[in-house]
């Protein structure tokens, strides 16, 4: 027969060491859409300024940033100059690439000649971000390089391709929205 002493004692320490670990491990219960490690009291979101080429698209994008806020946050979006931080946004680069191509060849006055044709592209974009408390003018997190990228089809419609071009560009805004708002709210 096993002696029941020893087994007790290895079961106390196994859950002495478990409370243990658990009381100092640094996780703790918070509601949600509550900022951790930081106080904020009132936020305000400027339209993203753009260094790219490709222009008219920062609205929008600034757009789904502030809904993503909007949507799961209880820090209340105000005016920049009422705010206690401002996160400020820069779209650094979009840039899309070729993805895939078709051959097609074209006769002109005897002559045959193949072009590639670039059936999808793949858009990336990079932001540059930063979140400063306004009081004080201390950067609370920066981050120089957050990119995304989709794809989408191109098509010989210029509707149509802007069309498409755009659905991408709203993927990539809305997940880096999700990436951002979990940066400002969920930080260790």
């Amino acid at each position: 027969m096993v002696p029941i002493r020893p087994i007790l004692q290895v079961l106390d320490w196994a859950i002495l060491a478990t409370a243990f670990f658990l009381a100092g491990c640094g996780y703790s219960l918070r509601a949600d859409g509550e900022p951790v490690g930081i106080e904020l009291e009132s936020l305000a979101i400027p339209m993203f300024s753009s260094t790219s080429s490709e222009i008219g698209f920062e609205a929008d994008f600034t757009k789904v940033i502030r809904q993503e806020f909007i949507s799961h946050g209880r820090v209340p979006l105000v005016p920049e100059e009422q705010a206690q931080a401002v996160l400020i946004g820069k779209i650094q680069d979009v840039r899309a690439d070729p993805l895939n191509y078709r051959s097609q060849d074209y006769t002109i006055g005897g002559y045959t000649t193949t072009y590639e044709v670039t059936r999808s592209r793949k858009l990336r974009v990079r932001v540059e971000l930063q979140l400063v408390d306004r009081r004080s003018g201390k950067v609370i997190w920066r981050e120089a390089g957050m990119e995304d990228q989709a794809n989408y089809t191109v098509s010989g419609d210029p509707l149509e391709m802007r069309y498409s071009e755009r659905q991408a560009l709203e993927k990539i805004a809305s997940r880096l929205a999700k990436r951002i708002y979990l940066r400002t709210m969920e930080r260790f």
